[in-house]
């Protein structure tokens, strides 16, 4: 799990259960039957649930609790935490997370259930209304006024449901937005705890991955299947206080067991792609405002009779201009997966440059807009642990759709997806956005 997110708990001595248990393998014959078994399970239920826990993400890089080698684990022991090969914010989804995501693609996967705050789950693409995050989630604040959930591409610094800086974007609410994990003391989401309860009920095969069950009340929600007649199965390395209750208990990997599921049952595991979104802003004021007859826009131009071709084939004389890169969360939120960013603007005798944090901005003056465009390519430089190093974005400003008087704003969103596309809407008078897509492998 996240060792930030660790050391933002509240300090407590005695975190329960049993720490540092040895890690149990199977032998190839009783893993393989044992595997067969699960699989004949899977194929043949009508209401899986499946409940994870820390061990699911270690093979992303991310150290779990109480393993021999978790941080509370080492932390008793008053040994260094172990080090994170990678932040949560740069982790990328397991073979498990993107197995279960293909089984609630298919129809298989009634109901998903987590203990784990790393919003990994989310970011394999499960649907949100199929998922519970029991314990929170790293990368979500919600409002406390209306309760709508936004999910960020950078990790939040508190625990405990605390107010951010943030407030909900929703007109009519405005209200303050508070992080979304939980600290010792704070009791479960109810409609996610009823929610899950409910579907536990349901189930006639709940399937434990990764996880010790060990911390309360959470671990006791898979033994409500017990009730109906369901099955329940625990994979983990370790021995769990629900072992005897199990149809079946598997130690090995979570991944290894999902694959051995995922080949039997003939079901393709989609790839992961990283989406990230970018908003350009570009601010400008105009030295000597033209006109055409009373007009200063094309539109204008066209109801009271001018020309608007004089208006298109002019130039703009701007005395000032700024290129912003940010977040699209908002202007001073960060952005963790960008390292920096090359600016050009072709076809325009505008000197380039390279923008980094914290300010992520390009200013100049007395620019020149030949016909009312300017415009711009970007090469914007990933962090190092991203397999791809960079990614090259072009696009025109129209400043002539936003212009109706001396200064005005322009927007462009950038998003990392599926392939090169580009969408203009209108935002306001002065504003106008467009994205362009494009594929990040990770």
């Amino acid at each position: 799990m996240s060792l930030s997110y660790a050391e933002l708990l509240s300090f407590r001595e005695d975190v329960g259960g049993t720490l540092g248990a040895p890690e149990l393998s199977e032998s190839s014959t009783d893993l393989d039957g044992k595997l067969q078994a699960l699989t004949a399970l899977v194929r043949g239920c009508k209401h899986l649930v499946v409940f994870t826990g820390a061990g699911i993400s270690t093979a992303s890089g991310i150290p779990d609790f109480r393993g021999p080698q978790g941080i509370w684990t080492l932390q008793k022991e008053g040994r260094p935490i172990p080090r994170a090969t990678t932040s949560l914010e740069q982790a990328v989804p397991t073979y498990t997370h993107m197995a279960l995501k293909a089984l609630s693609d298919r129809g298989m996967l009634s109901y998903l259930s987590s203990q784990n705050v790393d919003g990994l789950h989310l970011r394999s693409g499960i649907a949100r209304h199929l998922l519970a995050e029991l314990h929170g989630n790293c990368f979500a604040e919600r409002c406390a006024s209306c309760g709508f959930e936004y999910v960020r591409d950078f990790e939040l610094r508190s625990v405990g449901f605390r107010a951010t800086s943030r407030r909900c974007t929703i007109p009519t609410c405005r209200g303050r937005l508070h992080d979304q994990c939980l600290d010792w003391d704070n009791a479960l989401p109810e409609a996610e705890l009823k929610r899950t309860e409910s579907e536990m009920r349901k189930a006639d095969l709940v399937l434990c991955l990764g996880t010790s069950l060990q911390i309360r009340p959470a671990c006791y929600l898979p033994l409500r299947c017990l009730r109906n007649g369901g099955r329940l199965v625990i994979v983990n390395l370790q021995k769990t206080p629900m072992d005897r209750k199990a149809h079946l208990v598997i130690h090995a990997k979570a991944d290894e067991v999902m694959h051995f599921i995922m080949t039997q049952l003939a079901i393709p595991v989609p790839r992961f792609y990283r989406t990230h979104i970018l908003d350009l802003v570009l601010r400008w004021r105009e030295s000597q405002p033209r006109q055409v007859g009373r007009a200063r826009c094309p539109l204008r131009a066209q109801c009271r009779g001018a020309s608007a071709d004089d208006e298109e084939h002019s130039s703009l004389n701007l005395s000032s201009l700024t290129l912003f890169v940010q977040s699209e969360h908002g202007p001073k939120c960060p952005m963790p997966y960008l390292d920096s960013v090359e600016v050009q603007f072709d076809g325009s005798k505008l000197q380039g440059g390279t923008l980094r944090e914290p300010k992520w901005a390009l200013c100049r003056k007395q620019a020149i807009a030949s016909a009312g465009q300017l415009s711009v390519r970007l090469k914007l430089m990933l962090k190092q642990t991203y397999q791809r190093k960079c990614a090259q974005v072009e696009g025109v400003f129209n400043l002539y759709n936003a212009r109706s008087c001396a200064k005005g704003e322009v927007r462009k969103r950038v998003g990392y997806h599926s392939a090169f596309s580009i969408h203009v809407w209108w935002i306001n008078p002065l504003m106008t956005m467009f994205q362009t897509a494009l594929v990040v492998r990770v």
